[in-house]
């Protein structure tokens, strides 16, 4: 639905509260938005994004509402389809219009869509373009979460419409953040699956946006933050080098021996005041398990032998981990094995992307036994002597 943030500035937030996945891999529990904004200038109007293909019928409805009789500008933030993809319809209602955007966005859009290259008008970091009374101004902020990425300051009402930044895949019928105790749920989620294998370059765009000086924050997914400070310092914390004392155990367990294993180091390391998050592999909603790598400093994945590789679940894990690269500091394997005891090493190798300490393996030939016991209650005492090492505990 369209929503007026300030006068002449509107909201176009179309809402998909039925979808279940993302990219068909990441679970939606609360839905998504897609979230375009529309500016009327004193002289020119501007789209920034637009939606979702599916919802492009709802985006030139909501137009028409408007009364929008012409666009001169679309702004393209970012050239994945969940924004840019009706760009294209809304090129051909609206033929005087352009999509404005940088030069890599620009021949992504090209790859990605049906548009004409003529239909395009190149920007670069910081450069202006007037609507009139209004002014929007361009920062490029690459690999949040793409290369092209960029973000788009409306200087005179200090908003920053910033794309998947700062988002949250959360559908609702309110415009700003009501609840940031939930919101900040959704978009940690959001930052874990998304966001966090590029940490680093956050770092670089969060202190590229402070000189903004923005009092609003507009992203295109999820609610607008008219108090953005909560947000920010929550990015501020899950990029930085800090980690939390909080050990995560992603396990399967075909026939109780990992189980056991799991149970025990669990136990163990409870003892010692060290919170643990368990995640079943069998059934886990993998944006949990990858919220939870925000902050752990350890990592510990069990899994039995099936004939000679890890568990395919616990491979998927190590590859999803490997991926989304978090900044725990320490990662401990175990495993049960029937014949061939070669399951450790191929497991570690899955994640060899992530820079952490790999901590003694411990693996089991069947059911684990007291000497076994012992060898895990070692690893529970070494995890308790890392986290104190790095003063978390």
């Amino acid at each position: 639905m369209a929503e007026q943030l300030k006068k002449n500035i509107f909201s176009i937030r179309a809402n998909d509260w039925d979808r279940k996945l993302f990219d068909e891999l990441i679970p939606l529990p609360d839905g998504t938005s897609y979230n375009s904004y529309l500016i009327k200038g004193s002289k020119k109007t501007a789209l920034i994004d637009s939606a979702d293909p599916l919802f492009s019928d709802f985006v030139l409805g909501e137009l028409k509402a408007l009364d929008v009789r012409k666009i001169d500008y679309i702004i393209a933030n970012h050239a994945e389809q969940d924004h840019s993809g009706s760009i294209p319809r809304i090129l051909d209602i609206y033929p005087e219009a352009v999509v404005v955007t940088n030069e890599k966005c620009r021949n992504m859009l090209l790859d990605l869509l049906d548009i004409y290259e003529d239909r395009f008008r190149i920007i670069k970091d910081g450069e202006e373009l007037s609507l009139g009374d209004k002014t929007l101004k361009f920062v490029m902020t690459p690999w949040v979460h793409w290369p092209e990425t960029l973000v788009t300051f409306l200087v005179e009402d200090r908003i920053l419409f910033s794309c998947d930044f700062f988002g949250s895949h959360y559908a609702s019928s309110e415009l700003y953040v009501k609840d940031e105790r939930v919101i900040l749920e959704a978009a940690k989620r959001y930052y874990a699956e998304i966001m966090m294998p590029f940490r680093k370059k956050i770092i670089e765009n969060l202190k590229k946006i402070d000189d903004l000086k923005y009092h609003i924050i507009a992203p295109s997914h999820g609610p607008v933050y008219d108090k953005p400070g909560f947000i920010v310092d929550a990015y501020r914390d899950w990029v930085s080098d800090e980690v939390k004392n909080q050990v995560v155990i992603a396990y399967v367990s075909m026939h109780g021996s990992t189980l056991a294993m799991v149970d025990h180091i669990a136990s163990e390391l409870e003892h010692k005041n060290i919170p643990v998050q368990r995640f079943n592999l069998a059934e886990v909603d993998i944006g949990l398990l990858a919220n939870s790598l925000v902050d752990a400093a350890t990592l510990v994945v069990a899994a039995p032998t099936v004939i000679v590789d890890p568990h395919p679940l616990a491979q998927y894990a190590a590859v999803l981990v490997n991926t989304l690269n978090p900044k725990t500091r320490f990662i401990g394997v175990m495993g049960s094995y029937g014949w061939a005891g070669t399951m450790v090493g191929k497991l570690g190798s899955l994640i060899s992307r992530v820079k952490a300490e790999v901590l003694p393996p411990v693996l089991v030939q069947g059911h684990p036994k007291k000497d076994d016991m012992i060898k895990i209650s070692e690893l529970a005492e070494e995890i308790y002597r890392k986290h104190k090492s790095i003063k978390i505990i």
